[in-house]
């Protein structure tokens, strides 16, 4: 199926960017309004105006060249979300570095894996990762290139004693750079994905960041609520933008879902971005505290990252209005689908029409399907990437004909828009029979006793595979074998029971994510243990990034 719905921003943008500046950089709007907010600390109120952004990141740019780092050289970012976080970040960007933000949750071999993989010239952590920190093999990056920020300690250079004295203008060879992120690791290793760097002048922002200005009216008068973890790709490139587009972040050390509302109402927020898990901890929220806060400041809740529930986005759009922007796209950059509230009303369960890059769903022969008929999603024109060190993995995300996927499943309908079936590696094969779990989590989430639910092939001699669901219950409920039985008999009351779970485990918690993405591979692995999987290896890592 091609969906020939296409938005390219390069040539359109002479008339839709009329209003909008030649440079889009936070040294713009220190010239412009520096006395205005550009990050507030959600907790300590604590305010970092434009010019102290524009001063901050200009020593951390000055730094980067007095330790011999050149256009193009790598480092990694290991903070916690803070206001400096954003300062430092666009310090090593607008020294045209490649930078990688890793978690602060990730164990230290992770941590080393990524150091190791992607060469990095720079390492800088903070004292409240300092522990972790040490435990980090760091003997490849040269001793004076190991920053610790906010203490002093052995084996690290003091980053705030580096920066004093450091001249609070531009670098004369100011040229920018790009992030370099690394996927989840859902499906095994993650992998860098390595983009061209910017080939503009510095400051000019590139075709994303102005369609996401003039799709989703972000502006210097944007007051956005940043509530996810600065290291994953969405939230630290929309906390970017929205500085790059002279708004304010309004940036929050860890979810909290009262204190989200809070928030909102007490900084007027226009604009927010969440995942699905946000959601749920919002709508469990009692009545009472609902009802306690003003939202009507919002102008657009966006979210991706995981599939929403259409009872949990259901009960979102009732409570906020009809504000939700749902999109699909991922790290890799080679595509990006939007649906409005009011588009997903009519077209339930869609992540929307093409609006960079043209879908294609092919077979598994790379042949164009039907309508309606699942296969492989395709981007054809999105942007260009590579695997970093795997040539073989980005030469088996593209087509013959030079499009490119991340290994997701879906189907277009007549209209152009795309439902999502699941990712392939996940897909289910039964008897010869291919089986996506996604509609049967999303049938057991009905259930009025469970609270999230996975859904994934295991062993099985006569078929190859079975469907296993594994299910986390809602407070107050126990796992046993009748509620199994009544779980299974749900499903098979509805759905062909080919889909069907032919048995049911309990967890206490599903291993998610921070930004609400399952880590199915975590609950798939002991069932496979020593044995192969039929289905294909993940292509690539669902980021759920724009």
């Amino acid at each position: 199926m091609d969906s020939s719905r296409q938005s390219l921003p390069e040539e359109e943008g002479a008339s839709m960017d009329r209003n909008l500046p030649n440079s889009l950089h936070v040294g713009y709007w220190a010239g412009l309004k520096p006395n205005h907010p550009a990050i507030i600390d959600a907790e300590t109120g604590a305010i970092t105006t434009f010019a102290e952004y524009e001063r901050g990141s200009n020593r951390v740019a000055h730094l980067m060249r007095k330790l011999g780092l050149k256009p193009g050289d790598q480092t990694v970012l290991m903070v916690e979300n803070r206001p400096e976080f954003l300062v430092w970040f666009w310090g090593m960007i607008r020294a045209g570095l490649r930078v990688t933000p890793v978690s602060t949750h990730a164990r230290p071999e992770e941590i080393d894996y990524i150091i190791r993989d992607c060469g990095a010239d720079l390492f800088l952590s903070s004292g409240q990762n300092a522990e972790m920190a040490a435990r980090c093999d760091l003997s490849a990056i040269p001793p004076a290139a190991r920053l610790m920020a906010d203490i002093p300690m052995d084996g690290f250079t003091s980053f705030d004693a580096a920066l004093e004295g450091l001249p609070e203008t531009p670098i004369d060879d100011e040229v920018e750079g790009i992030e370099m992120l690394y996927s989840s690791g859902t499906t095994g290793r993650p992998k860098g994905i390595r983009k061209p760097m910017p080939a503009g002048p510095f400051g000019e922002g590139g075709a994303m960041l102005r369609y996401f200005a003039r799709e989703w009216h972000f502006d210097a008068d944007t007051i956005y609520l940043h509530p996810a973890p600065l290291y994953h790709a969405a939230p630290l490139r929309f906390a970017n933008r929205i500085n790059r587009l002279g708004g304010t972040v309004i940036l929050m050390r860890k979810f909290d879902p009262e204190a989200c509302l809070a928030n909102i109402e007490k900084y007027g927020v226009t604009h927010s971005q969440w995942v699905p898990t946000h959601f749920n901890r919002l709508l469990k929220l009692p009545g009472e505290i609902r009802a306690k806060y003003d939202h009507s400041t919002m102008k657009c809740a966006i979210h991706a990252a995981a599939p929403c529930p259409h009872d949990v986005k259901r009960a979102m759009i009732e409570w906020w209005g009809p504000i939700l922007i749902e999109y699909y796209g991922a790290s890799e950059g080679i595509g990006h689908c939007a649906i409005t509230s009011a588009e997903w009303l009519e077209k339930p369960g869609s992540v929307g029409q093409a609006k960079m890059g043209r879908l294609h769903i092919c077979g598994d022969d790379g042949e164009e399907l039907p309508v309606g008929q699942a296969g492989t999603i395709y981007f054809e024109g999105g942007g260009s990437f590579a695997y970093h060190n795997d040539p073989a993995k980005t030469e088996g995300a593209k087509h013959p004909k030079g499009w490119c996927t991340i290994g997701d499943v879906g189907y277009v309908d007549e209209d152009g828009y795309l439902f999502l079936t699941d990712r392939k590696a996940f897909m289910i094969i039964s008897g010869g029979v291919n089986i996506y779990p996604q509609e049967i989590e999303e049938h057991l989430l009905k259930h009025p006793k469970v609270a999230d639910a996975a859904v994934f092939g295991i062993p099985n001699a006569d078929y190859g595979e079975e469907v296993k669901a594994v299910v986390q219950l809602k407070d107050g409920q126990t796992g046993s074998d009748a509620l199994s039985s009544e779980i299974i008999e749900f499903c098979r009351a509805t759905l062909n029971h080919v889909k069907c779970p032919r048995s049911v485990d309990f967890i206490d918690v599903m291993p998610r994510g921070e930004n609400g993405k399952l880590y199915k591979k975590t609950l798939l692995d002991p069932y496979w243990k020593g044995r192969k999987r039929t289905p294909a290896d993940a292509i690539g890592e669902k980021g759920g990034a724009a």
